[in-house]
């Protein structure tokens, strides 16, 4: 069940890219332990556990970490994984008695994995943010819009999972991976400013060169090209159109029929704003679903903008498999797929707590010493 099975590694629950980092190693076949707080954060209640699509194939035991004994629980149970992760802000962590320095006296191989906005130093470090705060430091906040407008938030996409969750999960297989060479462990700092960063680095390159402008809306990728853009269509709807490449860019002037001649020159970028208006004159002219039978199978670089309740029942979506629905909720499979070990989603997220009992007796804990525990409130059941 993936290619992660046989690694344990204990999570310290935390919000955003934290567990979804945890997530991506768990849907490998990790066996990922998420240690919660008693009554979870203020996020853990507001939902149906099924929903929480950050914690599925995790088990969950519930521990006070302000509890000495709670601390004694997880030191005992870090001697025998592979990794830990956590994603409070520098310094809380060595508070409670479980820093790195700890961890890996305890276990020199262990990988410690942290996930932090700013980074564990720099004068920001212990500063509050959030997403918009890290990307905007980052300059990825900065390009992405259209001309004459102010940034557009890209969700928390850009920095809390791709420049956060996802590359935290990479160090820790990066590091994983030297310490079953080395024998010796590691802390992977992963700061999101430091994530978006690296996601811009094409960006980056781009605007040293001359090829892209600070001017946002203006450039090739961020809407400024007629050939590369969203557009509405007569019932409402969008669609998205990316014919950069001389043949995709022929493919799509073929489609337009006589309207083509509006589009030569394509990368006059004086033209752009007059062709982007005639463009989109031009597509409201159709439904959405007149378009897609325009572009069906044609090489234009096109696909219809699918809204969350759409994009699932897809054609292309149900070949591939690329959502789970078991008819009461659907989630995202779990990405990248393997030839051979084939990850899956075999488990739901967990309720606080539930597999505490079960988590003590599979770290060697006598029945006695796991009663002691629950009794002092060190450690929870559900």
């Amino acid at each position: 069940m993936g290619p992660l099975q046989g690694l344990t590694i204990i999570e310290i629950a935390g919000i955003g890219p934290g567990p979804f980092a945890a997530m991506l190693l768990a849907d490998m076949g990790a066996n990922v332990i998420r240690v919660e707080r008693p009554g979870g954060s203020m996020f853990a209640a507001a939902h149906n556990p099924r929903l929480d699509f950050l914690n599925r194939n995790k088990r969950c035991i519930s521990i006070d970490l302000k509890n000495a004994e709670g601390v004694d629980t997880v030191l005992a149970m870090v001697e025998k994984a592979d990794a830990l992760l956590e994603g409070n802000r520098p310094g809380v962590m060595e508070r409670l008695g479980l820093g790195p320095d700890v961890c890996l006296a305890r276990n020199p191989a262990l990988v410690y994995g942290r996930m932090t906005g700013w980074g564990q130093e720099g004068p920001m470090a212990a500063t509050a943010g959030h997403d918009i705060n890290y990307v905007a430091l980052a300059g990825a906040l900065h390009p992405i819009g259209r001309a004459g407008e102010k940034p557009a938030i890209p969700l928390n996409l850009v920095g809390d999972f791709g420049g956060g969750g996802l590359m935290l999960a990479y160090g820790m297989v990066c590091a994983l991976l030297d310490a079953r060479q080395s024998g010796e462990g590691q802390v992977v700092d992963a700061a999101m400013i430091d994530g978006a960063a690296t996601l811009m680095a094409s960006t980056f390159a781009a605007n040293q060169v001359g090829f892209w402008s600070d001017e946002r809306g203006t450039n090739l990728l961020d809407s400024g090209a007629h050939f590369y853009e969203v557009y509405e269509t007569a019932d409402g709807k969008y669609i998205s159109l990316g014919s950069i490449e001389p043949q995709f860019y022929a493919a799509l002037l073929d489609k337009l029929g006589d309207e083509a001649k509006h589009f030569d020159n394509q990368f006059d970028t004086a033209q752009w704003p007059a062709m982007k208006e005639r463009m989109a004159a031009i597509i409201k002219s159709k439904t959405r679903d007149e378009w897609d039978r325009v572009f069906d199978g044609v090489d234009v670089c096109y696909a219809p903008v699918l809204s969350m309740s759409e994009v699932r029942h897809h054609p292309h979506h149900q070949a591939r498999g690329s959502f789970v629905d078991d008819g009461e909720v659907w989630q995202p499979a779990p990405a990248p797929r393997f030839s051979r070990t084939r990850p899956e989603i075999h488990r739901s997220a967990a309720a606080i707590g539930e597999h505490s009992e079960e988590i003590l007796r599979e770290f060697g804990f006598s029945p006695e010493q796991i009663e002691a525990r629950i009794g002092s409130g060190a450690v929870h059941r559900p």
